[in-house]
C-alpha cells in the first residue's frame, strides 16, 4: 500500500523545496496541524467522528499555534476537517493569518471508530464492553473494519491520502495549512515515510510539514513539533489525547 515515491527529508533546504519565503513551483508545502484539546481528549475518550468542541485549553493552544503560523510567509489557503474541533482550530489560525477563508473537507475527518466511539480508552474495559471492535482496533490487519460502522486502516489511508494529494495538486508552488486529526496525521506519515515510524502521540496543535512534488514524491520537513506550546507552561497539561483518534 505504501507508495515507493516517498522519502523523509528532515532538512529545510533539501531538494530545493523551500527557500524560507517561497515554495518551489514544483512542490506544495503542506503544514499539518492537529486540532486543539477537547474535554474528551482530557478524559481519554475515543472521539473518532463524533463532533466534540474544543475546551478552553484547546482554544488557548489554537491561539498559540495561530501566532506561530502568522509568522509563516505566504500562506495561501487553509483547509480543515469539517468536525468542530478541527474547524474551530482552523478558524482561530485563519484569523491570525489575514482572515483567509477556511475550506472544510470531510475527507480530512478522523477515522470512524465504530462501536468504540465515545468510550474511555481503558484497554480492559474496552475489551469487556466491545470485544470484537477492540480486537480490530488493536490489530495490525489493514483491511478489517471496526464493527459498528467503523473504518479499516486501508479505508482511512485511501481517504486521507487521496484528499491531501488532491489539495497538493491544486496548490502547486504554494504554502498551505491543513488542520486535521491524530489518526489522519499518522496515516499521512505512512504515505510520506512508509519504512519509518512516527513514534509517540500526535500532540494537540503539533505542527508537521510535508512537501508533495509534481512527480508525486512526498517528503517530510518537520514532524510533531510543539515548540510553540513549550514556551507556554500552562498549556503543557494539554498534551493529552491519544495516538490514533483525535
Amino acid at each position: 500500500m505504501a507508495d515507493s515515491n516517498s522519502r523523509v527529508s528532515m532538512e529545510s533546504q533539501r531538494n530545493g523545496a523551500n527557500d524560507g519565503n517561497f515554495v518551489d513551483p514544483f512542490y506544495t508545502e503542506i503544514i499539518l496541524v492537529r486540532h486543539g484539546e477537547t474535554e474528551w481528549n482530557a478524559l481519554g475518550k475515543l472521539q473518532g467522528q463524533l463532533d466534540v468542541d474544543l475546551n478552553e485549553i484547546g482554544r488557548q493552544q489554537a491561539a498559540t499555534v495561530a501566532d506561530r503560523l502568522s509568522r509563516e510567509p505566504n500562506i495561501s489557503a487553509i483547509y480543515s476537517s469539517d468536525l468542530k474541533r478541527a474547524h474551530e482550530t482552523a478558524e482561530i489560525i485563519a484569523a491570525k493569518c489575514g482572515g483567509i477563508e477556511v475550506i472544510r473537507d470531510k475527507e480530512l475527518r478522523e477515522r470512524h471508530l465504530g462501536d468504540l466511539q465515545g468510550l474511555v480508552r481503558q484497554p480492559q474495559e474496552l475489551a469487556r464492553l466491545k470485544p470484537e471492535a477492540y480486537a480490530v482496533f488493536t490489530s495490525n490487519k489493514m483491511g478489517q473494519e471496526i464493527p459498528g460502522g467503523g473504518e479499516s486502516l486501508d479505508q482511512l489511508y485511501q481517504r486521507c491520502t487521496s484528499s491531501l494529494q488532491r489539495i497538493g495538486e491544486k496548490h502547486r508552488g504554494e504554502r498551505i495549512v491543513v488542520v486535521t486529526h491524530g489518526g489522519v496525521i499518522r496515516t499521512l506519515y505512512r504515505r510520506a515515510a512508509p519504512t519509518g515510524r512516527p513514534g509517540g502521540k500526535i500532540l494537540n496543535t503539533s505542527v508537521s510539514i510535508i512537501y508533495i512534488s509534481t512527480e508525486d514524491v512526498w517528503s517530510i520537513k518537520t514532524w510533531n513539533d510543539i515548540n510553540h506550546l513549550q514556551q507556554t507552561a500552562f498549556l503543557k497539561s494539554g498534551f493529552g489525547g491519544d495516538a490514533t483518534s483525535g
